[in-house]
Formats: C-alpha cells, structure tokens, sequence
C-alpha cells in the first residue's frame, strides 16, 4: 500500500533516529506542528470516547479523499495523533479502513512506547475515523 507523502516523511525521519531520546523528541515536534482545532470544533460531539487524554476529531471527505484534524490536551498524544494523520490524511475510505495501526508505530520505531491504554486511545481514534468515514 503507498504511503501518503507525508507519512513516508514521517517513516524516513523516525527510522533514521538514533535511539528512543531522539524519537521522543520528533514526537513532541509533530504533536507541536499540529495545527490546533477551533474552539468550536472541541466539541462534545467531536470528543472521541474511548481515550484516557481528551481528543478531539473532525473529518471532512474531499474529492473522495479523507482529510482529519485533531487535537489533544496531552503532549504526548498530541504527537502520536499527529502521526497518525500523517498516515491516513489523503486515503479513501477504502485505504483508510486497511491501516494496520501497530504495523505503523512498529515502524516508525514507536509500538514499545505505546502502554496498553494510549495503543487503545489510539485505536479509539482510528475507530472513529471509519465511522467518520462511512
């Protein structure tokens, strides 16, 4: 499956990190470049259940293509939520249902920094992109 331009970006600059401190450094700039969501948008009907930190989620279909933003109020989450829309920003509904989410944060050298609760967070934010994309 092709990768968007920006998660093959993402993949490039992760594998060629040299050990965890500087892997964990790029997270926090990712989730610092995500563009934050109107105060509109964080929203209850936005809130993505599911998730120990708040995350909130908007998607909008163009051209039959799938465009999300989210935001989070933890760092952290804020940079693995920035990850994974650089992973499924650009797919089609098709696509976006054949993302293997642990295959992705295994290569970008992330899966064992995943606690079961934020893999699950995670999860919950992919769940509600296909409902989003229904």
């Amino acid at each position: 499956m092709n990768l968007p331009t920006e998660a093959a970006a993402a993949l490039q600059i992760f594998q060629d990190a040299s050990g965890w401190e500087q892997r964990a450094r790029l997270l926090m700039q990712w989730g610092e470049r995500l563009p934050p969501l109107d105060d509109a948008d964080k929203c209850e009907a936005n809130l993505v259940h599911g998730c120990e930190s708040q995350v909130w989620l908007v998607g909008r279909l163009e051209n039959g293509h799938w465009l999300f933003s989210a935001s989070s109020d933890a760092r952290l989450i804020r940079g693995l939520v920035a990850l994974l829309l650089a992973r499924v920003n650009g797919l089609s509904a098709t696509e976006l249902r054949q993302v293997d989410l642990p295959d992705w944060f295994n290569q970008l050298g992330l899966s064992r920094q995943l606690s079961p609760s934020r893999s699950n967070g995670l999860n919950a934010v992919l769940k509600r992109m296909f409902e989003l994309a229904q």
